[in-house]
């Protein structure tokens, strides 16, 4: 389960670094992909929800570093306005 770090770039230049505890994450993310601010949060709470239940599979408890992922996101994405335009810069 190799962490996987997510590159986000917003409208003014600005890049947020997000991370997940595994390459699931891919399954739901593409470098140059464009999604507003509002299905970005959606499909991360989807990514990271899936990551910590792969965790939990393996290791028999769920990834808090998942959890702790997805609150940040939720709480600077969620700060935008739901249409703000966003771009996965590298995954």
């Amino acid at each position: 389960m190799p962490a996987t770090p997510i590159t986000v770039a917003l409208p003014d230049g600005s890049l947020r670094h997000c991370y997940s505890p595994s390459s699931v994450v891919r399954k739901h993310f593409a470098a140059g992909q464009k999604l507003t601010a509002s299905e970005f949060i959606q499909s991360s709470r989807i990514a990271l929800n899936e990551a910590s239940n792969r965790v939990r599979e393996k290791f028999g408890f769920s990834c808090s570093a998942a959890a702790d992922s997805l609150a940040e996101i939720e709480s600077w994405a969620g700060a935008l306005p739901p249409e703000t335009p966003l771009v996965i810069q590298h995954i």
